[in-house]
């Protein structure tokens, strides 16, 4: 459906025109209380019955959200204007009889979270997530959509969409599933916009800040684009021709980033004054390269997205964990981050994700299965993911370093291996599979890499050799201080998380929630805390720990570990070779 899209604008663009369409209206009379007010038409209804949705998932996130909880004071009427009687079979649906051909359904949205999958309404604006706003219709899904939009009065806002324009505040949507992937910022913004190839970069910023920091950040939007239009030799072909960032830095959204096809939401609560610029730009970097890597080199197990289920994919670890490898290597390569403040973010990555024992029970592909239950899904039991699970972001984040330094090894890079993966799957909209990238990276760069490579990390979980890659670039990894290394997070004395299997406290028998009252005999208390203790110990110093569990006073031993800890760092003495090596992976 996404291609089809495509090659029908680009050829014919008044062909969507020619059918029926559906016609939205929008209007925030109550946008203090966080309630908009939703109007939704649809004509010449050939089916007896009209089924209305909300959706239970939103393109970018794979978990189940019940948007319909958020929707209520439901009406519908002919075209007569008499009331129509609704029926409910199950929470997420709508169904209309008796229409006799022409439907228009309203109904009021409760939105307070503003953030890249649900909505936000207020006095300030309207941040609008398709799938957590409009009720839509299955059955009338390749009708084109028309959307007008009511602001308030002396409001000054306006509507920043990747939907096409039409007039004032109407827009245009080809279809319910290009809709649906387009959020909306409606607010009194600024914006910015610069030309690229014949297409134009917008970047439209809902924020409480200055027009002059605006210009300073803008400035560093550019050159994130244009260093990531490097990599793949080419910007995407935009649909009309323009890609629109949605910022809204303001104290009441929610830090979050999404991507859309010709658009990215970008949230936070930080400002751009201070740190807060640069801070957010890691943002604004990984968001923009989904452009490419997602949004159009794409996971055949997101096509086509499902709005009425979860959306599971075992390729996780390579469109979002690539892209995060990405995000801060162009914010050095671009000049907004020091080579020396890049090889430190290593560390910490490199040590969530080695030093996790859940390596023990999911490989990348399955780590990227868990998403459904990780990415923003709640749930009321306790889990075991601090053992068991590893973000597919991060997991993949240091498999695409690993991969990177292992190519540049043999005279090759990951920045070559991704243009010829855009060619071939996302520049002609050709979903992948796991296997379709180990035969491109075959065709790149041999069998005997590709099978190793994907054999050992990728249908395994095996840890590449990233002493000698990282050295490969002028790097030293080392691990392991003489420091006392208990396994378990301690706070106010208090085990506050669950212990990490096959660690001292997990080998003692030590559970979350265990409140510890002395160690060595010596009472624990607020001035002298367990904490306190740790930072005078060593490896394999064994520790008498009392403590009290299920109101009952018990104790045990705890023999130390070694601290893992690993540091990446830059060598001290590094050859000529070795240094270009980095120059030319840093783009130095």
């Amino acid at each position: 459906m996404r291609l089809f899209f495509i090659l029908t604008v680009a050829v014919f663009p008044g062909l969507f025109c020619l059918g029926q369409t559906n016609t939205y209206t929008i209007s925030f009379n109550n946008a203090v209380h966080h309630e908009g007010r939703f109007q939704l038409h649809f004509p010449k209804i050939e089916v007896d019955t009209l089924v209305l949705r909300m959706a239970n998932s939103s393109p970018g996130r794979y978990a189940f959200h019940s948007f319909a909880k958020n929707i209520y004071s439901v009406t519908a009427t002919n075209i007569n204007g008499d009331t129509l009687t609704l029926h409910r079979p199950n929470p997420y649906e709508w169904r209309v009889p008796g229409h006799q051909g022409e439907v228009t359904i309203s109904y009021t949205l409760f939105a307070n979270r503003g953030d890249g999958t649900f909505s936000q309404i207020d006095e300030t604006h309207a941040h609008l997530n398709i799938p957590a706003s409009f009720m839509y219709a299955p059955s009338l899904s390749n009708r084109p959509i028309e959307v007008k939009v009511e602001v308030p009065e002396n409001s000054n806002w306006q509507v920043a969409t990747q939907l096409k324009q039409l007039k004032d505040n109407t827009f245009w949507a080809p279809n319910l599933y290009y809709f649906m992937d387009s959020p909306m910022e409606i607010s009194n913004f600024q914006i910015r916009e610069f030309p690229v190839d014949n297409q134009t970069i917008r970047f439209a910023l809902h924020h409480q800040g200055t027009q002059e920091e605006l210009d300073v950040y803008f400035k560093k939007i550019q050159k994130i684009v244009l260093e990531q239009k490097t990599i793949f030799g080419e910007l995407p072909k935009f649909d009309f021709g323009t890609y629109t960032f949605l910022a809204c830095y303001m104290p009441q959204v929610n830090g979050d980033g999404m991507e859309h096809r010709n658009s990215t939401i970008l949230t936070n609560t930080r400002s751009l004054a201070g740190e807060g610029m640069e801070r957010n730009l890691g943002t604004v970097s990984h968001e923009f390269f989904h452009a490419w890597n997602v949004e159009r080199i794409r996971p055949k197990s997101l096509e086509p997205f499902d709005f009425e289920q979860v959306d599971m994919s075992g390729e996780l670890w390579f469109a979002e964990g690539f892209t995060s490898y990405y995000t801060n290597l162009v914010l050095c390569r671009a000049g907004l981050m020091t080579p020396e403040a890049y090889i430190k973010s290593l560390n910490g990555t490199f040590n969530y994700v080695w030093n996790s024992p859940g390596t023990q029970f999911y490989n990348p592909i399955e780590m990227s299965y868990q998403a459904p239950f990780v990415d923003a899904a709640t749930s009321l039991d306790p889990q075991n993911r601090n053992n068991t699970f590893i973000s597919y972001y991060s997991y993949g984040s240091v498999l695409g370093l690993a991969l990177d330094l292992t190519l540049r090894q043999k005279g090759l890079n990951l920045d070559d291996f991704f243009k010829q993966v855009w060619l071939r799957y996302g520049k002609t909209e050709k979903p992948y599979t796991v296997s379709n990238l180990e035969e491109e990276l075959q065709l790149y760069a041999g069998k005997e890499l590709a099978t190793d490579f994907f054999g050992r990390y990728i249908y395994d979980s095996q840890m590449p050799d990233y002493g000698a890659l990282l050295a490969s670039v002028g790097l030293v990894l080392g691990q392991g201080q003489n420091t006392g290394y208990f396994g378990a997070s301690v706070n106010e004395n208090i085990i506050s998380g669950n212990t990490i299997i096959h660690g001292p406290a997990y080998q003692a028998g030590l559970e979350k929630g265990d409140r510890l009252l002395s160690v060595n005999n010596k009472p624990l208390s607020s001035g002298f805390t367990f904490s306190d203790y740790l930072t005078g110990t060593a490896a394999d110093e064994v520790v008498t720990l009392t403590f009290e569990r299920f109101g009952k006073e018990r104790q045990t031993m705890v023999t130390l570990a070694k601290d893992p800890t690993y540091t990446i760092e830059i060598g001290e003495k590094i050859d000529k070779k070795t240094l270009e090596a980095r120059k030319q992976w840093l783009k130095q």
